[in-house]
C-alpha cells in the first residue's frame, strides 16, 4: 500500500524530542498540572489559572533541532477553554525569546500540526501560516533552540483560562549510517554492522 508506506516514511523521518526537556507552565488549576500535557492521554488536560497569555515553557539542556509542534485540542468538549490564537517563541533562555510563528485555530478538533522550521528557499517560518499545511514540515530546515515557549494569546468565545490536552515536540531523526560528508547512506548489512561502536 503506497499511502501506508508514505505515512511510515514520514513517521520514521522525525522523533519526539519533548522528553529531553523540562516543562513548566505559568499557572494551573489544582489537579490539572503540567504533567497532563505529556501523559499520552487525550482525556486529561492542563488547565491554566490566571490572566492571559498562558505560557508553556519547554527548556532543553542543550540546543535541540525542532521541526514541528503537535497539539491535541478539543473544541467540542472544551468550548471557551479552547485556544484560538497561539504564539510560538524560541531563544537561548526565557529572557531572549523571539516569536517565530503565530497561528489562529478555528474550532480545532484533534491533533494540530504546527511546522516551525525555516523554508529552505529562505522564506522563514513566521507569519500566519495554515497549520494544516504541515505536510511540508519535514521539508523545512529545523530550528535550533534551548528554549521553546507556547503562548496562548486568546481563547474561543473570549474564554479566560485554557485547556491543552497533549503537546508533542518533533525534531528530525538523525541517520547514523550516513556520514556527514557523504550524500548517501550505507544500508547493506556488511556496512551497517560497522555503523555503531561496540
Amino acid at each position: 500500500n503506497p499511502v501506508a508506506r508514505r505515512a511510515d516514511e514520514a513517521c520514521s523521518s522525525k522523533r519526539e524530542v519533548g522528553c529531553l526537556a523540562v516543562w513548566s507552565v505559568t499557572s494551573n488549576k489544582p489537579g490539572n498540572g503540567v504533567e497532563f500535557l505529556r501523559d499520552d492521554n487525550i482525556d486529561t488536560y492542563w488547565q491554566s489559572d490566571g490572566t492571559q497569555p498562558h505560557l508553556v515553557n519547554i527548556q532543553f539542556q542543550r540546543k535541540v533541532r525542532v521541526a514541528e509542534v503537535v497539539m491535541y485540542v478539543d473544541y467540542r468538549n472544551d468550548e471557551s477553554y479552547t485556544p484560538q490564537k497561539v504564539s510560538f517563541r524560541m531563544g537561548n533562555s526565557y529572557y531572549d525569546l523571539h516569536e517565530i510563528k503565530t497561528v489562529e485555530l478555528e474550532e480545532p478538533q484533534g491533533w494540530v500540526v504546527i511546522p516551525l522550521g525555516t523554508d529552505p528557499r529562505g522564506e522563514g517560518s513566521g507569519g500566519q501560516d495554515d497549520p494544516a499545511g504541515a505536510g511540508a514540515a519535514m521539508a523545512r530546515e529545523p530550528v535550533r533552540t534551548h528554549c521553546l515557549q507556547i503562548a496562548v494569546l486568546s481563547n474561543h468565545q473570549n474564554g479566560r483560562d485554557t485547556h491543552l490536552r497533549q503537546v508533542k515536540v518533533f525534531g528530525p531523526r538523525v541517520d547514523v549510517t550516513k556520514s556527514a560528508d557523504q550524500p548517501f547512506s550505507f544500508t547493506h548489512s556488511e556496512f551497517t554492522r560497522f555503523a555503531g561502536v561496540r
